[in-house]
């Protein structure tokens, strides 16, 4: 509430006075000298005048206050009577209810007394809670008139932050407060603060333009922030590291809807929230900001020289200067110095209504008066109240303009541009021709499409080429257009049969026609157009004018001939694949023993089975061997070739067919795999592979095996199905000498042994130890034959690798 408004107000009179005649209460209920006989209140020494005057007051008020213990005395009584209490609870409930309010004893006591002839106890307490609220009010107003009496006193903003902060927020909890100037490109800069160190205000001196503070924030709503904790908020502002859970408040700081500042308000904890007598204050004391910062001296940079603001003949001058329709609005605000509406200063020379009414009606009207729909779906007139609020331009392109005609809505687009100069307004607006945007749409599609139109008439020979057929011809705009009828000469000499059918078409038979051609510029570039046209006939049917377009389709013509090109390659490529893979499987299945092949052992049964891969190109290099040596022992082995390909197979028979050749020795399977390393790193160029192999001895019933990198083979005994213990060996053609260990197991009858490929078990999406798990599970349901057993594991194997797989299995009769 301003100082004016709470001299108008009876209820902020003291306690037990009645207003005087002039408006202003007084102590004594002898009326005082109004204001009005004062000097002017808008002038400097006019508000001093006025601060003394109320200061007065204030001290014969406190003199009242002194000579009022009488009051006291009697409200106790009042009190010991109506509440059946004695004197000394009396007092102590008196003390109370005052210190609740807010308010000096004096002040409850009179409330008290004021009430004294109500009927009921309960009308009673009423009168205490509307006492509270009143002596609240009061106090808040005390507090606000000694802030404004600082204030006034103060020649800059510093010392009107001090003024507020000891004056008027201290009382209320506070501990610092700051004063922001909003700048006219939306920045913001610190005008003065309390109770933040000198340190903390120079690095917030200066708040660049779209920084989102808590300063910011409170320029966004009328009625300011309230923020309970800046540790719920996560904005930057001044002083949040002394306070991180402190509450804050920002309030903007204007006058007459021009905004000049914020007033950010700290405390040191928590905020709770506050009463409508303490937002009240709050939003006071920013309007008495807002008067400080308006006439104070505004600050510069060292070196620059202050801006002189057009004022609103300057500004009509330069509006007149522009090639656009522009307004010159100035602040219309009612009788309480609220901002209402903008009213049309001037209307420029290019002004067009969008209503179609003359210049003359527009001109001095009321903005919304002129455009009452600026304040609908448009929000013209809230961006306009924003900027002068605020002074941040705004710009919008394709806003939607609605006017009335005739009480019907008519809607326009256009470009607005809304600027503060001083204490005006400037709004351009740029109404959007429809032609104009249709031909600039086509000029945008025929630069992208690269289509160049024409029109030729064939009665006055007057041709018409637009700018972009000029750039696919490679000739000046300058230059004179290519009639249809010499279109040949310019063409290669290959398609002068295609432009002849196409000219034939189009002029002697009279029908739309097209044709592609390769056009031969002056700059020496064959260009790939097509030609589009269509003949125009007179109301006598004659032809008479002939109009199309052509279109550069170079790009498309060599992208499709590199098109042509790659699926030519493809289909070369993908014949050689496909014979690749088929000489491989040939070649597999040759070197491949038959799985079928009955081996005749005394006491053992043997079986194989060999799976390629489901697809043809992952052929790989999978490979197993069963065979009875000289000796009489038989060798049993499986492996797998690192790769796929030709490359695997071949690499896979020269493993094969050596490890069968070093067998013959008589050397043991350790010593195999030795000398087969030797060959898979010297002689392969670098094979790596992986191997199991064995050798059974029928007459003792024993197996000697030895492992290069591969799984361990699988014992089943009875229902109990496990792999046997890993022995040392590293995969061939790793290194150019290994060593590998050996191992000896001693079959019992019924006992069967399984020799397999990773292509059995491997999946993408499990480890090894589960998919070997499985494998053991599918294993100890053994049926009858080796040969339904092996079947089995194939039909329940899991592995999606799409590998080869081998399979040797064993049984001991």
């Amino acid at each position: 509430m301003s100082t004016s408004e709470q001299q108008r107000d009876p209820a902020t009179a003291g306690p037990g006075q009645e207003p005087s005649a002039s408006g202003t209460p007084s102590p004594t209920g002898d009326p005082e000298p109004s204001d009005s006989a004062a000097p002017n209140s808008t002038s400097p020494v006019g508000r001093l005048a006025a601060t003394v005057e109320r200061l007065r007051r204030e001290v014969r008020a406190a003199q009242a206050e002194a000579e009022g213990r009488a009051l006291v005395e009697l409200a106790k009584g009042i009190l010991v009577e109506r509440l059946g209490c004695g004197p000394a609870q009396a007092a102590r409930q008196l003390t109370e209810l005052a210190e609740q309010a807010r308010v000096t004893p004096l002040e409850f006591a009179v409330e008290v007394i004021n009430q004294a002839a109500r009927d009921r106890v309960s009308e009673v307490t009423d009168a205490f809670l509307a006492a509270a609220e009143g002596a609240l009010e009061r106090a808040s107003a005390v507090r606000l008139r000694a802030a404004e009496s600082g204030a006034l006193a103060a020649d800059d903003t510093q010392a009107v932050a001090d003024s507020l902060l000891e004056h008027a927020l201290r009382p209320l909890g506070a501990v610092a407060v700051a004063v922001w100037a909003a700048g006219a490109d939306g920045s913001l800069t610190l005008s003065g603060s309390a109770g933040f160190s000198p340190a903390e205000a120079t690095r917030w001196r200066y708040v660049p333009p779209e920084v989102s503070t808590v300063a910011r924030r409170g320029l966004t709503e009328r009625t300011g922030q309230w923020f309970t904790s800046l540790a719920t908020t996560g904005l930057p502002t001044i002083g949040r590291h002394l306070h991180p859970d402190g509450g804050r408040v920002a309030v903007p700081a204007g006058t007459g809807g021009r905004i000049h500042g914020v007033l950010e308000i700290a405390w040191p904890g928590p905020l709770e929230p506050q009463p409508p007598q303490v937002v009240r204050q709050v939003e006071a004391l920013a309007e008495l900001c807002a008067h400080t910062l308006e006439t104070s001296t505004l600050r510069h940079e060292v070196g620059q020289e202050p801006r002189v603001l057009p004022d609103a003949a300057e500004l009509m001058d330069l509006a007149d200067g522009l090639h656009d329709p522009a307004l010159v609005l100035v602040p219309h605000v009612d009788g309480d110095g609220q901002l209402v509406d903008f009213r049309i200063q001037h209307v420029n020379s290019r002004f067009l209504d969008p209503a179609g009414r003359p210049r003359a009606v527009v001109n001095g009207a009321l903005l919304l008066e002129a455009f009452p729909m600026a304040a609908g779906k448009s929000e013209l007139f809230q961006r306009v109240e924003r900027v002068y609020a605020t002074g941040e331009a705004y710009r919008a392109q394709r806003m939607h303009l609605t006017a009335l005609v005739d009480q019907v809505p008519l809607s326009a687009v256009a470009d607005i541009s809304i600027s503060r100069h001083g204490g005006c307004v400037l709004l351009i607006w740029r109404i959007e021709d429809e032609t104009a945007r249709l031909a600039s749409l086509l000029q945008h599609a025929q630069r992208l499409g690269r289509i160049g139109g024409f029109e030729e008439n064939l009665l006055t020979s007057e041709i018409t080429w637009n700018d972009q057929l000029f750039g696919l011809y490679g000739r000046a705009p300058s230059s004179t257009p290519v009639p249809l009828e010499e279109l040949p000469a310019h063409a290669h000499p290959d398609d002068a049969v295609a432009i002849r059918r196409f000219l034939r078409t189009l002029l002697h038979h009279r029908r739309p026609a097209s044709a592609a051609f390769r056009l031969q510029r002056p700059d020496g570039v064959t260009r790939h157009i097509r030609v589009v046209a269509e003949p125009v006939l007179d109301t006598d049917g004659r032809l008479f004018v002939v109009r199309g377009a052509y279109q550069d389709i170079s790009a498309q013509h060599w992208t499709e001939v590199a098109l042509a090109a790659t699926r030519d390659q493809l289909a070369h490529t993908e014949q050689q694949a496909t014979e690749r893979n088929r000489l491989t499987l040939q070649l597999q299945h040759a070197i491949m023993p038959p799985t079928q092949a009955p081996l005749r052992v005394s006491g053992l049964d043997v079986a194989v089975r060999y799976r390629p891969a489901e697809t043809e190109h992952l052929v790989g290099g999978d490979w197993y061997d069963v065979v009875v040596l000289p000796s009489g022992l038989v060798l049993l082995c499986v492996g797998d070739v690192a790769g796929h390909g030709i490359e695997a197979a071949t690499s896979m028979v020269v493993l094969r067919n050596a490890l069968r050749g070093l067998a013959v020795t008589g050397a043991g399977p350790g010593q195999l795999l030795s000398w087969l390393n030797i060959v898979a790193h010297h002689l392969t160029g670098a094979v790596t592979a992986t191997a199991v192999c064995a050798l059974y001895d029928p007459g003792r019933r024993t197996l000697r095996w030895a492992r290069a990198g591969h799984l361990p083979p699988v014992l089943v005994r009875g229902a109990e199905a496990a792999p046997l213990p890993l022995v040392r060996g590293m995969l061939l053609g790793a290194v150019p000498e290994a060593v590998y260990e050996e191992d000896e197991l001693q079959f019992a009858p019924q006992d069967t042994l399984l020799m397999y490929t990773d292509g059995l078990i491997e999946r993408r999406d499990r480890s090894v130890e589960e998919s070997l798990s499985h494998l053991l599970t599918t294993a100890r349901s053994a049926p009858k034959t080796l040969d339904q057993q092996l079947d089995r594991l194939l039909t329940y194997s899991k592995s999606d690798t799409d590998d080869d797989t081998c399979i040797v299995g064993i049984r001991v009769a």
